[in-house]
Protein backbone atom coordinates (compact mmCIF):
# COMPACT_ATOMS: atom_id res chain seq x y z
CA UNK A 1 0.00 0.00 0.00
CA UNK A 2 1.21 3.67 -1.05
CA UNK A 3 0.13 6.83 0.26
CA UNK A 4 0.55 10.45 -1.03
CA UNK A 5 -0.91 13.31 0.04
CA UNK A 6 -2.59 16.33 -1.31
CA UNK A 7 -1.73 19.71 0.31
CA UNK A 8 -2.86 23.15 0.09
CA UNK A 9 -4.72 26.07 1.42
CA UNK A 10 -8.64 26.02 1.64
CA UNK A 11 -9.86 27.39 -1.77
CA UNK A 12 -6.87 25.56 -3.91
CA UNK A 13 -9.02 22.71 -5.52
CA UNK A 14 -7.62 19.63 -3.54
CA UNK A 15 -11.21 17.51 -3.19
CA UNK A 16 -12.37 19.10 -7.17
CA UNK A 17 -9.23 17.79 -8.18
CA UNK A 18 -8.92 14.41 -6.35
CA UNK A 19 -12.68 13.93 -7.95
CA UNK A 20 -10.87 14.79 -11.17
CA UNK A 21 -7.60 12.04 -10.26
CA UNK A 22 -10.05 9.04 -8.51
CA UNK A 23 -11.47 7.68 -11.69
CA UNK A 24 -8.38 7.88 -13.80
CA UNK A 25 -6.04 6.37 -11.18
CA UNK A 26 -9.26 3.43 -10.72
CA UNK A 27 -9.08 3.64 -14.98
CA UNK A 28 -5.55 2.18 -14.61
CA UNK A 29 -7.05 -0.78 -12.29
CA UNK A 30 -5.71 0.93 -9.23
CA UNK A 31 -7.94 0.29 -6.14
CA UNK A 32 -7.82 3.84 -4.21
CA UNK A 33 -8.76 5.17 -0.60
CA UNK A 34 -9.11 8.56 0.71
CA UNK A 35 -7.86 10.06 4.14
CA UNK A 36 -9.48 13.60 4.45
CA UNK A 37 -8.51 15.96 7.29
CA UNK A 38 -11.26 18.13 8.44
CA UNK A 39 -10.27 21.86 10.56
CA UNK A 40 -13.61 22.14 11.21
CA UNK A 41 -16.36 20.49 13.55
CA UNK A 42 -18.65 17.82 11.12
CA UNK A 43 -20.70 15.45 10.48
CA UNK A 44 -21.87 12.71 8.36
CA UNK A 45 -24.75 11.97 10.81
CA UNK A 46 -28.20 12.98 9.64
CA UNK A 47 -29.26 14.44 13.41
CA UNK A 48 -32.22 12.80 14.89
CA UNK A 49 -31.43 9.42 13.06
CA UNK A 50 -30.51 6.41 15.24
CA UNK A 51 -26.53 6.33 14.68
CA UNK A 52 -26.81 10.20 15.87
CA UNK A 53 -28.90 9.41 18.63
CA UNK A 54 -26.33 6.83 19.52
CA UNK A 55 -23.84 8.91 19.31
CA UNK A 56 -25.27 12.06 20.89
CA UNK A 57 -26.14 9.47 23.95
CA UNK A 58 -22.17 9.16 24.46
CA UNK A 59 -21.26 6.40 22.48
CA UNK A 60 -17.59 6.13 21.60
CA UNK A 61 -18.20 4.27 18.56
CA UNK A 62 -21.17 4.00 15.94
CA UNK A 63 -21.32 1.68 12.99
CA UNK A 64 -23.63 1.87 10.38
CA UNK A 65 -23.84 -1.22 8.18
CA UNK A 66 -26.51 -2.09 4.97
CA UNK A 67 -25.80 -3.94 2.02
CA UNK A 68 -24.26 -0.83 0.11
CA UNK A 69 -21.70 0.39 2.76
CA UNK A 70 -20.93 0.80 6.28
CA UNK A 71 -19.46 3.45 7.94
CA UNK A 72 -17.66 3.76 11.42
CA UNK A 73 -17.75 7.09 13.59
CA UNK A 74 -15.57 6.99 16.40
CA UNK A 75 -16.20 10.26 19.22
CA UNK A 76 -12.63 11.27 20.21
CA UNK A 77 -14.69 12.62 23.64
CA UNK A 78 -11.92 14.83 24.68
CA UNK A 79 -8.78 12.63 23.60
CA UNK A 80 -6.02 13.96 21.31
CA UNK A 81 -6.86 13.85 17.58
CA UNK A 82 -5.02 10.78 15.85
CA UNK A 83 -2.04 10.96 13.83
CA UNK A 84 -2.01 9.99 10.60
CA UNK A 85 -0.29 6.79 10.97
CA UNK A 86 -2.72 5.61 13.09
CA UNK A 87 -5.38 6.29 10.29
CA UNK A 88 -3.71 4.18 8.00
CA UNK A 89 -3.47 1.69 10.18
CA UNK A 90 -7.79 1.26 10.30
CA UNK A 91 -7.69 1.23 6.32
CA UNK A 92 -8.42 -1.69 4.14
CA UNK A 93 -5.42 -2.60 2.08
CA UNK A 94 -5.61 -0.64 -1.51
CA UNK A 95 -3.12 0.31 -4.27
CA UNK A 96 -2.97 4.21 -3.20
CA UNK A 97 -3.71 6.15 -0.41
CA UNK A 98 -4.37 9.74 -0.82
CA UNK A 99 -4.36 11.39 2.13
CA UNK A 100 -6.06 15.52 1.53
CA UNK A 101 -5.01 18.07 4.01
CA UNK A 102 -2.64 17.01 6.94
CA UNK A 103 -0.27 19.81 6.10
CA UNK A 104 1.80 19.41 9.06
CA UNK A 105 2.49 15.61 8.97
CA UNK A 106 5.89 14.75 7.20
CA UNK A 107 4.22 12.03 4.71
CA UNK A 108 5.32 13.09 1.26
CA UNK A 109 2.19 15.84 -0.26
CA UNK A 110 1.71 17.22 -3.51
CA UNK A 111 0.96 20.67 -3.52
CA UNK A 112 -2.37 22.03 -5.16
CA UNK A 113 -1.99 25.78 -5.88
CA UNK A 114 -4.16 28.00 -7.28
CA UNK A 115 -3.14 31.63 -8.02
CA UNK A 116 -6.77 32.76 -7.45
CA UNK A 117 -6.38 31.74 -3.84
CA UNK A 118 -4.05 34.66 -3.19
CA UNK A 119 -2.03 32.26 -1.27
CA UNK A 120 1.45 31.93 -1.15
CA UNK A 121 2.85 28.35 -1.92
CA UNK A 122 3.71 26.27 0.77
CA UNK A 123 6.57 24.02 -0.53
CA UNK A 124 9.30 26.41 0.79
CA UNK A 125 8.30 25.35 4.23
CA UNK A 126 7.43 21.67 3.94
CA UNK A 127 10.34 19.08 2.54
CA UNK A 128 7.38 16.79 2.63
CA UNK A 129 6.14 18.75 -0.50
CA UNK A 130 7.55 16.88 -3.76
CA UNK A 131 5.73 18.32 -6.88
CA UNK A 132 3.22 20.90 -7.02
CA UNK A 133 -0.19 20.80 -9.49
CA UNK A 134 -1.02 24.38 -10.30
CA UNK A 135 -2.86 27.25 -13.19
CA UNK A 136 0.27 29.27 -12.76
CA UNK A 137 3.96 29.71 -13.02
CA UNK A 138 5.82 28.76 -9.65
CA UNK A 139 9.59 29.30 -9.94
CA UNK A 140 11.20 26.21 -8.32
CA UNK A 141 13.25 22.81 -9.12
CA UNK A 142 10.01 20.70 -8.36
CA UNK A 143 8.50 18.89 -10.63
CA UNK A 144 5.22 21.24 -11.66
CA UNK A 145 2.51 19.93 -13.86
CA UNK A 146 -0.80 22.16 -15.16
CA UNK A 147 -4.07 21.29 -12.64
CA UNK A 148 -6.09 20.28 -15.66
CA UNK A 149 -3.46 17.92 -17.01
CA UNK A 150 -4.95 14.58 -15.03
CA UNK A 151 -2.83 12.37 -16.19
CA UNK A 152 -0.14 14.29 -15.15
CA UNK A 153 -1.02 14.56 -11.73
CA UNK A 154 -1.86 11.24 -11.13
CA UNK A 155 1.74 10.25 -12.68
CA UNK A 156 3.06 12.52 -10.27
CA UNK A 157 1.02 11.18 -7.47
CA UNK A 158 2.49 7.37 -8.41
CA UNK A 159 5.67 8.20 -9.00
CA UNK A 160 6.01 10.31 -5.58
CA UNK A 161 4.11 7.80 -3.51
CA UNK A 162 6.00 5.86 -0.78
CA UNK A 163 5.32 2.69 1.19
CA UNK A 164 3.03 2.86 4.46
CA UNK A 165 5.77 1.38 6.09
CA UNK A 166 8.19 4.20 5.00
CA UNK A 167 5.23 6.98 6.14
CA UNK A 168 5.35 5.04 9.51
CA UNK A 169 9.20 5.67 10.02
CA UNK A 170 8.69 9.09 8.77
CA UNK A 171 6.21 9.96 11.44
CA UNK A 172 8.13 8.07 13.71
CA UNK A 173 11.11 10.21 13.64
CA UNK A 174 9.31 13.64 13.93
CA UNK A 175 7.60 11.83 16.74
Amino acid sequence: MKVIGLAGWSGAGKTTLLGRVIPHLLGQGLLVSVIKHAHHDFDVDVPGKDSWRHREAGATEVLVSSGKRWALMHELRGSPEPRLPELLAKLSRVDLVVVEGFKSEPHRKIEVHRAANGKAVLFPGDPGIVGIATDTPVETTLPTVHLDDIPAIAAMMQRSAISIDDVLAISAGES
